[in-house]
């Protein structure tokens, strides 16, 4: 944070600037690609400085924070993770090579002034007067002299592993407060640098990655919990007060005024009011460019699933400048999404399907779940049934026409892990990873029964059909097009009875193709049992049911190919 912007650091993108002057609508206004493996930012003086793991310190003029321009570079780290800046110098958190130090007085040439080798894995530096505190992985914390700058030295440490690794620190007074990972928050006193000794410690839940200190109150950015804030007004009893989980993975967090400002690696940018800090209340949020999964578009209107955060709503009325206009959280990982009069069908992973009415897209509402029993990847809608592609489970299908009450009526399992599907017809059409192409007839939707299928060279993962043409994503051959004839189906002819046997006749087969036959006593129950299955000699066949008695029964052949 530097006055009204929050710099974020984002791992395969760079630096992103936001404007939080009103911390209810963060705004994204500038932004620098700078390659991979950006992992943290401090910012002084109309200066950004960013540690890039594949080239070193990178310092960016960010005094218009819309055009923000890299200004010089120093490649003297070798594995940096973390940077604080005070009056003329950068602290880098050097992995194995523990803590550089680099002089910035002239940012467009930042030179190299000194360094201390650390005994573990330096991730995070905080400053405070004459020292630098190393949050150091499986060493812990360690504090270094750097009175002289040029010549760090080691003075103290204190092994915090307890169950996780030193990850992130902060100091106020005489305390460094480490982010231990698994091991939640540890409260070091460090009022005699060369002695560190553990005030106290709070577990947390998740993995804490960060810290920040304002007030009596430490709070955390604890990983796959989110926003954590601990009561730390007695370091020797710090009390966890409440959370906010912010979806995704927590890794850094920031406070300034009221405000924390939260930067999570699936979700972007989350802005909590911290007024109340029993009760941090969520009032902004600005995505960043990571996860986004599939979209549908209906009107006006664009539909994005976009991993933990859920389902997107997005006002694409003027195309140049679409605007997200609503968002509805899942509670899973939304993968796939499909669109049909006012609901969204969410494919929400180990959930199954979301239904989500969006009949006010600025206020989309959870309104039905369906569980699967896979891992749903994608969904289309057609008529009253959605179709789910639900990984290793194969399609399922369910009635959606109680949007309130989905409820599955039928699947059919595919070669290996249904990633994705589309309907034509009576037909469905599954991308299913190394299963490549599956065709299935869903003209009875309680029983869909499979066709065929293609294996393609790699990994099937996204399926669109025109016309009589499949058109298949797949990893190793890139697009594939098939030609899709439809198959004949077979029709039941005649029916005989002899010596409580009866032996069906059907016609419109294929020499050599498989035919199940099955039969039920209540077409109304849907119950159907196999009889057998056998090849087609020829263009008709029969199979014969030894077990039909005298009593009613009703027979259909299906084509298994």
């Amino acid at each position: 944070m530097a006055g009204n912007y929050a710099y974020v650091a984002i791992d395969t993108g760079g630096l992103r600037i936001f404007n939080v002057s009103n911390p209810t609508h963060p705004q994204l206004v500038g932004g620098l690609i700078a390659g991979m493996s950006i992992y943290d930012v401090a910012v002084s003086d109309g200066y950004a400085y960013m540690v890039n793991n594949d080239i070193g310190l990178q310092v960016i003029d960010v005094s218009d924070p819309a055009n923000p321009q890299e200004v010089g570079l120093d490649t003297t780290c070798q594995d940096p993770h973390g940077v604080a800046v005070k009056d003329n110098y950068a602290y880098v958190a050097d992995g194995e090579e523990g803590l550089q130090v680099i002089d910035v007085s002239d940012p467009a040439n930042p030179q190299w002034v000194g360094g201390c080798d650390t005994s573990g894995f330096a991730s995070d530096v905080a400053v405070s007067g004459n020292y630098a505190y190393v949050a150091d992985m499986d060493a812990g914390l360690q504090v270094i002299d750097v009175s002289d700058p040029a010549n760090p030295l080691w003075v103290g440490g204190y092994d915090t592993i307890g169950y996780g690794y030193a990850l992130g620190v902060a100091v106020k007074d005489n305390y460094a407060y480490v982010a231990g990972d698994y091991a939640g928050l540890q409260v070091i006193d460090v009022s005699d640098p060369a002695n560190p000794q553990q005030a106290g410690d709070c577990y947390t839940g998740g993995s804490a990655a960060d810290v920040a200190i304002h007030g009596d109150y430490a709070y955390v950015a604890d990983g796959a919990k989110g926003l954590q804030v601990i009561d730390v007004s007695d370091a020797y009893d710090p009390q966890w007060k409440s959370g906010y989980p912010t979806g995704g993975s927590s890794r850094n967090v920031t406070v300034s005024g009221n405000y924390a400002y939260v930067a999570n690696d699936t979700t972007g940018l989350y802005v909590l009011d911290l007024s109340d800090p029993a009760h941090p209340q969520p009032v902004g949020r600005c995505r960043t460019d990571q996860y986004a999964g599939d979209v549908a578009v209906k009107g006006n209107y664009a539909y994005m699933v976009d991993d933990a955060t859920g389902l997107l709503v997005i006002d694409v009325s003027n195309p140049a400048n679409p605007q997200r206009t609503g968002t509805c959280y899942t509670g899973g990982y939304a993968l796939g999404v499909a669109v049909s009069s006012n609901y969204a069908y969410v494919a929400n992973w180990s959930q199954g399907l979301q239904v989500i009415n969006v009949s006010n897209p600025a206020n989309p509402q959870l309104a039905g779940t369906c569980y699967t029993g896979g891992n749903a990847y994608g969904v289309a809608v057609s008529g009253s049934y959605a179709y789910m592609a639900d990984g290793t489970a194969g399609l399922q299908v369910i009635n959606v026409s109680n949007p309130a009450n989905p409820q599955r009526v039928g699947g059919c399992a595919t070669l290996e892990n249904a990633l994705r599907v589309v309907v034509n017809g009576n037909f469905a059409y599954v991308a299913d990873g190394g299963g490549g192409l599956q065709v299935i007839d869903v003209s009875n939707p309680a029983n869909p029964q499979r066709m065929g299928g293609h294996i393609t060279a790699g990994h099937a993962s996204g399926v669109a059909v025109s016309g009589n043409y499949a058109y298949v994503a797949d990893d190793w051959w890139g697009l594939a097009v098939f030609n899709l004839p439809q198959a004949p189906r077979p029709q039941i002819t005649s029916i005989t009875h002899a010596s409580g046997a009866a032996t069906v006749y059907y016609t419109n087969t294929l020499p050599g193709t498989n035919y199940t036959l099955e039969y039920c006593t209540n077409l109304s129950s849907g119950a159907w049992q196999p009889v057998g299955t056998q090849p087609a000699g020829g263009t008709s066949a029969s199979q014969t049911d030894p077990a039909a008695g005298g009593a009613q029964r009703y027979y259909r052949v299906s084509y298994q190919p």
